[in-house]
């Protein structure tokens, strides 16, 4: 039981992501127009960054320096390309003054904040994505891939989303009362289990009665031996139903 994909009304691509909290998050997830933007807004950046430093330290001779600017700039390049991605990216919420400037964001693919280690690894990547030259093997994957990632994305398991976009699907679902699953025990149903079910209880009237049928069989036939209960003989819609009441009684 996956997170939804699904293609926009307009040019821009959606995802659907259920979280354990049986909250859905709809992304908007980045195109290559709008993260080539970015990148080069973060190139210009680096740039600047760099020839002011290298103004200020080699305009002095080399005599009176010893070979010690050049180090620091040595340095500062390597920083520049290899830690400006994963300072702002881990302290900014994703975001590098690039990203922020276009609107967009890094996530991991669940949705959550990205971390250290998956910034890091993305970064590194990146010089497998300009292979074999001006960022082409990267435009390719994010042109072919389903969530538009780059090979650097795919390794370390990370979205790139525009702004704003992490917002809360709303999932209304009708619950028994807790004396209706008393004596139950879903601890067999796991929490992507439990936002699945809970998508399909709250969007369940959308949805054709052929289509509502055959898929709450589906989900409870996928259940039923994970759940424990006294009397599970109830209709497959009124199962879930308890399930998911029986979840919540047990957390």
């Amino acid at each position: 039981m996956r997170a939804e994909d699904r293609g926009g009304a307009e040019f821009e691509d959606r995802l659907v992501i259920a979280t354990p909290e049986g909250v859905d998050l709809d992304l908007r997830l980045a195109g290559l127009g709008s993260r080539l933007i970015a990148s080069l807004l973060d190139l210009l950046i680096r740039i600047a960054v760099f020839l002011a430093l290298a103004v200020l330290l080699l305009r002095g001779s080399a005599e009176a320096t010893g070979g010690l600017g050049a180090a620091v700039l040595s340095v500062v390049l390597f920083l520049l390309l290899f830690g400006y991605d994963v300072f702002f990216e881990t302290r900014a919420s994703g975001r590098t003054p690039g990203k922020r400037r276009a609107g967009l964001r890094v996530v991991l693919a669940d949705g959550r904040p990205v971390t250290f280690t998956a910034s890091a690894l993305r970064t590194v990547l990146r010089l497998v994505d300009f292979l074999p030259g001006a960022y082409l093997a990267g435009a390719v994957s994010i042109l072919v891939t389903p969530r538009n990632q780059r090979l650097g994305d795919l390794a370390a398991g990370t979205l790139v989303v525009r702004e704003g976009t992490s917002r809360p699907v709303a999932t209304t679902v009708a619950q028994p009362s807790p004396a209706a699953v008393e004596g139950w025990d879903a601890g067999g149903v796991s929490a992507e289990d439990l936002a699945t079910v809970r998508r399909f209880l709250a969007r369940r009237d959308e949805l054709t009665p052929t289509a509502r049928t055959r898929l709450a069989g589906t989900l409870a036939e996928a259940l039923r031996a994970r759940v424990q209960a006294p009397d599970a003989s109830a209709d497959d819609e009124r199962f879930l139903e308890q399930v998911v009441a029986a979840k919540a009684a047990r957390d």
